[in-house]
């Protein structure tokens, strides 16, 4: 007779053998079907052994092919992480080749100085107080320079995007034809619009003088910081290393483009309203003062000839910008 002991592990004995037997029961089919399928490969393989050695040599391009993918993929990511740190506060020289702006260093700054003495002098003729005067010049010294190359830098951004689709549809239908890459990167230099024109012209020098062509193009994202170029640079160099169809790489990304661009139409339709209705809010405390200084000049000048007024409108000033940049995030939708 077995003790309290035995009988429990006799049990659970008898539970694993039966659980066992279930699951065996229950995987008999597979189990089987994996084993006849084995056999009939090995059967394969022993009458034929020349498509046996062509289908490892199949799997293993496949395989050589889908890491060479991967390590593109893994490199191109690394440097669109380093891109993205360095587009976060590009230097000044690579902010005039975004905005296209053959200007230098030494040029800038003494914009900013003309600008910054233009202004000052400006406010002076006009009355203000000095120190409103210092204020209007550090301005002119500091942000409107910086606005002017934002503002070419952004436009030339829109641009670039409105024809990059085109040239990518011109490689595609010369690629299709039979075209070198190469020779359709100079078709686009020579008869693209701008500032399409000039990149894939500076793509072409970079290759006249031996760089490669994944090399030449990865460069084209530090010129023109959007994804667009970047998807383009991705494409080109996946092609240069592990091969594939061009042609539809880039006709898929031409239909990318264009979805990406007609989602931003869409979102600016929906936001105008929005965009409308801060512009008429942000507008209407300096409509209502000119208003009043036409109607009651004696009652508004207070503002500017009182020193309480001068801090009223300091302190109004400062509102009306903290107003309108919690208004600009509102309306500025990301897509």
């Amino acid at each position: 007779m077995l003790g309290s002991t035995g009988t429990l592990f006799a049990l659970i004995g008898l539970a694993m053998l039966s659980a066992g037997g279930v699951a065996y029961a229950l995987l008999f089919g597979r189990i089987s079907s994996d084993n006849q399928t084995d056999k009939r490969i090995d059967q394969i393989q022993k009458r034929n052994p020349v498509a046996a050695a062509a289908a490892k040599v199949r799997v293993a391009d496949t395989n050589k092919r889908r890491k060479s993918i991967q390590d593109t993929l893994k490199e191109m990511e690394d440097r669109q992480k380093a891109k993205a740190k360095q587009s976060t506060a590009p230097s000044l020289a690579l902010r005039f080749q975004q905005a296209g702006l053959n200007w230098t260093r030494r040029g800038y700054y003494t914009f900013s100085v003309l600008a910054g003495i233009v202004i000052a002098a400006a406010t002076f003729f006009i009355g203000l107080p000095l120190y409103a005067c210092g204020i209007f010049a550090a301005v002119g010294f500091l942000a409107l320079p910086r606005w002017v190359v934002n503002f070419r830098r952004k436009r030339r951004i829109k641009k670039f995007l409105n024809e990059f689709p085109n040239a990518i549809d011109v490689i595609v239908r010369g690629i299709k034809a039979g075209l070198p890459l190469n020779d359709c990167i100079r078709i686009i230099a020579n008869e693209a619009a701008e500032p399409v024109k000039s990149e894939f012209k500076t793509i072409s020098e970079a290759q006249s003088v031996g760089l490669g062509m994944a090399d030449a193009v990865a460069k084209l994202p530090e010129r023109v910081p959007v994804p667009e170029s970047s998807f383009f640079a991705i494409v080109i160099m996946i092609q240069s290393k592990a091969g594939g169809n061009l042609s539809e790489a880039l006709g898929n990304l031409s239909r990318v483009i264009r979805e990406r661009k007609k989602m931003k139409g869409k979102i600016n339709a929906l936001s105008q309203e929005a965009k409308a209705s801060g512009g008429i809010i942000g507008s209407l405390p300096v409509i209502v003062m000119g208003l009043v200084y036409l109607s009651s000049p004696a009652y508004i000048t207070l503002l500017f000839t009182d020193p309480v007024g001068h801090v009223i409108l300091g302190a109004s000033a400062i509102w009306m910008f903290l107003g309108v940049m919690v208004m600009k995030q509102m309306i500025n939708f990301d897509y």
